[in-house]
């Protein structure tokens, strides 16, 4: 058999490390098969070090929006990046691996000559004993998620093929399960939030408002709502197609979204109605928020195929004590939406419940 294929037969390989190496390595991979990213990460930094003879390893998890990859995990004693961008040229030993999605294993400064690797960016390479390592992306249907290294070989020495081999098949569980982690979190998110604007929708607005009565209640602390309703939405689907309604609505979510803290809580209420919960936040602060929300979205015009559209928010606005209940604020929401309606184009007003202050 020739070098090539020898090597192209992890399994043949991982036969060869010993029956010892095999029976760890079947309950490892049925821990990996998880959704927890944290128990993973646990994992690829205690324990596969142990089965390739590795001191020191290295987690990092890829933003794939950003390009940037993050430190989820590691075991060395001194500092390493705790994030590395992908946009380098040339390229790291690392970045360059992620690029190929092949594994790479680096065998002293020998393996980093040439222009397509930049040694220089091996910030802290001073740290290592020795120069071997193992770079290993995580894919999954191929799309990298992720990157394994391993460095510092017990006793010296270089990796052994056995060593690689192992790595190669880990390096595939654990981009499946970070890449099924991925997956879940964005069905997660598309169960909770509005698919046109991004906010939450109106199930999970009232999953979040209760818990919101609840730590208002907790910690005697009121609460203020904000609900607005699009002026005029139905002339523009008439006029300009549903199309143009659709752009209107998601234009005048970012304006909301835009006037909001990060701690408040946005959601899509309804087809044209939109809520905001306020966590902390008298009714006069509240109030100021809901102006600058009306004067946001009706300075900016909406532009759609050359034409020029004007766009406008009725708001209303409350505010809640501790002892409200769910439903107070269930039906107060409702007479918001009416008295937002009620009170014109592009403008605020303010209702009560029964429980405000």
């Amino acid at each position: 058999m020739s070098k090539e294929k020898e090597q192209n037969r992890p399994s043949e390989r991982l036969c060869s490390a010993g029956e010892c190496r095999l029976v760890t390595i079947t309950p490892l991979a049925k821990q990996i098969n998880c959704l927890d990213v944290k128990r993973i990460a646990d994992l690829c930094v205690t324990e596969i070090p142990q089965l390739i003879g590795a001191k020191l390893a290295s987690l990092y998890i890829l933003d794939e929006t950003s390009d940037i990859l993050h430190l989820e995990k590691n075991n060395h004693p001194f500092l390493i990046n705790n994030i590395v961008s992908l946009n380098q040229n040339p390229p790291s030993p690392m970045v360059a691996a992620i690029r190929s999605k092949e594994l790479l294993v680096v065998e002293g400064d020998e393996s980093l000559r040439g222009p397509q690797i930049n040694r220089t960016l091996r910030q802290f390479s001073g740290n290592y004993k020795t120069r071997s390592c193992i770079i290993a992306p995580l894919v999954c249907h191929g799309r990298v998620v992720g990157v394994l290294n391993f460095s510092e070989k017990i006793g010296g020495g270089s990796f052994t093929s056995d060593d690689i081999a192992i790595v190669e098949l880990f390096r595939h569980l654990i981009g499946a399960s970070i890449g099924n982690i991925h997956l879940f979190e964005k069905t997660q998110r598309q169960a909770k939030t509005d698919g046109l604007t991004g906010m939450l929708n109106h199930r999970t607005f009232y999953e979040q408002l209760e818990i919101e009565l609840r730590r208002a209640q907790r910690y005697t602390t009121n609460l203020s709502i904000i609900m607005a309703d699009v002026d005029n939405l139905k002339p523009i689907n008439d006029n300009y197609g549903h199309k143009a309604g659709d752009m209107a609505i998601k234009q005048i979510a970012r304006r909301i979204s835009a006037c909001i803290r990060q701690i408040d809580i946005a959601a899509r209420y309804g087809g044209d109605e939109f809520a905001v919960i306020l966590p902390n936040t008298s009714l006069e602060d509240a109030v100021v928020v809901a102006e600058r929300m009306v004067e946001m979205v009706k300075s900016t015009p909406m532009v759609w195929e050359g034409h020029r559209i004007e766009l406008s928010i009725s708001v209303g606005v409350g505010q809640y004590s501790p002892d409200s209940c769910i439903s107070d604020v269930t039906k107060a929401t409702d007479q918001a939406l009416y008295a937002a309606k009620q009170a014109g184009k592009g403008r605020v007003k303010v209702f009560a419940s029964a429980a405000a202050t």
